[in-house]
Parts: C-alpha cells; structure tokens; sequence
C-alpha cells in the first residue's frame, strides 16, 4: 500500500518516466504473446517458434535495462531523514522500488494482453478485416498458463534486478569518524559514495553536522584520556596521588581532516581491454560465417541474409561496446583537458570523466544499437525483403528504451552533481558557462563515438552486403 501511495504522489516526471517504462514493457508482452500466437498457429515449425521466442530476449533486456534505470532514479526509494524512524531503511526502500517496478511493468503486461486479444478477435471481433488472425491463431484457444508466464517474465525479471542494483552495500571504511576516501568536485569514485566540496565549509566540521574535538595542545598530545571510576567496585578504586597511573580506556586513532589534502588522479575505466576484445571477436566470427554458403534459420520480420553466427558476432560487437563505453567517455574527458584547457574544457573534462561509469555504459548500449540499425538498413536494401512488423516493433521497442536509458542516466548524473553546481553558482559562475560545458560534453561524446560506431556498422555489415 505505501508502495502504490509513492507512486501516486510522485513528480509528473517521474510519473512520465513510469509510464514510460509501462509502454515498454506493454510491446515487449505483445511481442511475447505473438511468439505464443504463431507456435499455437503453426505447430509442425517448432524451430521456427522456438527462434522467434528468444528474438524476443533483445526487447526484454532492453526493457529491463531501462526500468533498472528509472528504479535508480526515483527519489522515492532514496534514503530521507525520519523513513529510518519509521521501519523503512535501505533494505525496505529496496523492497518499495522493486515493487514500484513491478506495478509499472504489470500495467504494461496487461495492456499488451488486451491489445492481443482485441487483435484475435476474442473481445470485440476481428479487427483490420481479420488480417492480423493469422500470426495470432485467433482460431485456436489461447493456453492461460503459457499467457500468464510469459506476461510474467517482464516484472519479474525488472523488479529483481532493481533490487539487486539497489540492495544496500556495506559504507566505506572509515578512519577518525569520516570515510577514508573523500572526493569533492572531480575526485575519485563513484559520485553517489562522495561528498563534495560544498560539505566541509569550514574546518572540523563532518558531513552529518557534527563537529570535531579540538585539538589537543602540543605539549599534552601523548596524555591519554582517563577511565571514569566505579565506586562500586573496590578494584577500581584510584588513589587520589595515583591519578596519573589509572587504567586508561582504549581509543580510536583520530585522523585530522585537512580540507586542503590534494584530491588523487580520477580513475580510468578498466572496460577498455574487455570491450575490443569482445568487438575483434564479434567482427571475427561475422567474417568467418559469412564466408559459407549456408544458410541460417528464418528470423522474424524477412532476416535471411546469412548464417545464424553472424547474429552470435553482432551480440558479441554489441556488448563489446557496451563494455568499452564508459571508457571511451572518460577518454573524451582527457580530450577535453589535453593542451592548456580553458577553465570551460577544464570543467566539461572533469564532468566527463567523473560520470564515466553512469553514463558511459548507456552510451555504449546506444552505439550498439545504432550499429546494429544502420548494418540492418544496409542488409535489406535492394531486392532483399523487408522488416515484417513485428521486427520493426523490436526494433523501435529497443531503439527507444537505449535513449530512453541514456537520458534517465543523464538525469541521474545532473541530480548527482546538483551540489556542486550550487556551488559554482554560489562562487559567481555564470550558468552560460555551465550550459555551455554541457554543450561541449554533448558535442565531443558525438564527435568521438559516431565515426566509432559508423565504422564498426560498416564492418558487421560487410560480410553480407556481397
């Protein structure tokens, strides 16, 4: 119930995001359900419907991807002051955002099981003059079990990953009442785990308000604290001359926070490596399989081109990018900052290279579905068939939720940085100049990655264009 009043209070954007997550799951359902269709339609193609069951798996990690992301977003599952109070910590506010997922991508199965049924003609009769009753089996009853799983499959598998990602993890380890490893504005680690610049405003003072001890006075620094006495206990008894030999009680080695300590070096991504292996793999195994002479299985939507190991290279190429995308962010972040950067470059730089992991791994998604978009328009152009339309719905179900992500991400990482541009702000920064450091991120992540991602669509496509 407290689960379904956060959601009906939220921000209209976070209700649009919802929705939006809603729709995708709503497309991934139908699609799911239309596997079912034309497997009851056509039982003696069993290979056939078993291959249009795990085309669907594309749209399913994209939509879940893309609920995992807004899940990370919403400001209802982040902790506040008082829900502690009340029983709802980390662990409960996990449990809320997995079940807020799972009513978002409910809605969307429902919605794709109404729509399909409409199309078979169970609900208001046939629709479009019967056209759609042949890859639906509209003459044959639909099995509720078989329904029910594949509805199932979406908020499922969303909620559990939102509470994988959002499961509390263990604080950092922390020496003198503070965390080891403090970063302001361009230091290092992740930007959730960190404090910035705006926190330590004065000397001594921690980020939850409270405020050191002084110092001791120089000459007294190796007099230890004394241990209060129990008169109840004789042993314990100190004489009044013997003060300075009492039991002394055991204290934690203050480390004195100096606010002008030198920030260390932001850390590169180490996806790089992983990522063009993946994509020499994927560019070889495409090479390779489309050297033969045999055809694959019939894909979904007219996709006969080649064998079925070109497919395997295109998932390889795709995660190879995925991989290597926060690094390539961060390396557009060096870019910026190479040959006496301006103070603009300087800070579109850093911004870069602190978000490198969020937003990087989104980018890296994009890419390859930009990749993999342009090899498929360059694969059906000529006398080659075209996409059917449940391929397009694929398609654009997949498109969408990789842009859909990459701005979530985007969000998320300008909430993230909110305090320190408050910060600047606050300085006198003019907001032309942060606008136009966004700009200059904008434009360098494009100018890097689109001949990147051109390049490698050339490539993927190569071996079936002959």
């Amino acid at each position: 119930m407290l689960a379904l009043r956060l959601v009906r209070g939220a921000h209209p954007a976070v209700q649009f995001r919802r929705l939006l997550v809603a729709a995708a799951s709503a497309g991934t359902g139908f699609l799911l359900l239309c596997a079912l269709g034309y497997a009851l339609g056509h039982p003696e193609a069993s290979t056939a419907a078993v291959l249009r069951l795990a085309w669907c798996l594309v749209p399913i990690a994209a939509t879940v991807h893309f609920a995992v992301a807004v899940a990370r977003t919403d400001p209802a599952t982040r902790p506040r002051a008082g829900l502690a109070a009340i029983g709802l910590g980390p662990g409960q506010l996990m449990v809320l955002a997995a079940v807020s997922t799972a009513v978002s991508c409910t809605l969307g199965s429902m919605v794709a099981l109404l729509f399909f049924l409409h199309l078979r003609g169970d609900l208001t009769g046939l629709p479009f003059d019967g056209d759609a009753a042949g890859f639906l089996a509209a003459n044959q009853p639909l099995p509720l079990p078989a329904t029910l799983t594949l509805l199932a499959l979406v908020p499922v598998l969303a909620s559990t990953a939102g509470a994988i990602v959002l499961r509390p993890r263990a604080q950092a380890p922390t020496a003198g009442g503070r965390p080891v490893r403090l970063g302001g504005f361009g230091g290092y680690g992740r930007s959730t785990d960190r404090i910035g610049t705006s926190t330590y405003g004065r000397f001594g003072t921690h980020a939850d308000g409270d405020t050191q001890p002084p110092l001791a006075p120089k000459g007294a620094r190796g007099t230890a604290r004394q241990a209060p006495t129990d008169p109840q206990n004789p042993d314990d008894l100190t004489p009044e001359g013997a003060r300075g030999t009492a039991r002394q009680a055991p204290t934690a080695p203050q480390v004195p926070h100096n606010p002008h300590t030198p920030l260390p070096p932001l850390p590169t991504p180490t996806g790089l490596p992983w990522g063009a292996a993946l994509l020499a793999a994927g560019l070889a195994v495409e090479t390779y399989a489309g050297r033969g002479t045999h055809e694959g299985p019939a894909l979904p939507g007219g996709l006969t081109a080649g064998p079925f190991a070109v497919l395997a290279g295109w998932a390889l190429t795709a995660l190879g990018l995925a991989l290597a995308g926060p690094a390539l962010t961060h390396l557009c972040g060096r870019l910026l900052q190479s040959v006496r950067p301006s103070a603009l470059r300087l800070l579109a730089g850093r911004v870069l290279m602190e978000e490198a992991t969020r937003i990087g791994r989104p980018l890296g998604v994009v890419c390859a579905v930009a990749s993999g978009t342009y090899a498929l328009a360059l694969l059906h152009t000529g006398t080659r068939p075209g996409i059917g339309p449940l391929t397009t719905l694929g398609l654009l179900l997949v498109a969408g939720c990789a842009l859909a992500t990459l701005l979530t991400a985007a969000v998320e990482a300008r909430d993230a940085r909110a305090g320190t541009t408050a910060a600047l702000l606050r300085i006198g920064a003019p907001a032309s100049t942060l606008r136009a450091a966004a700009a200059l991120r904008a434009g360098t992540l494009i100018a890097v990655l689109t001949p990147l991602t051109w390049a490698i669509a050339e490539l993927a496509a190569m071996p079936l264009v002959r």
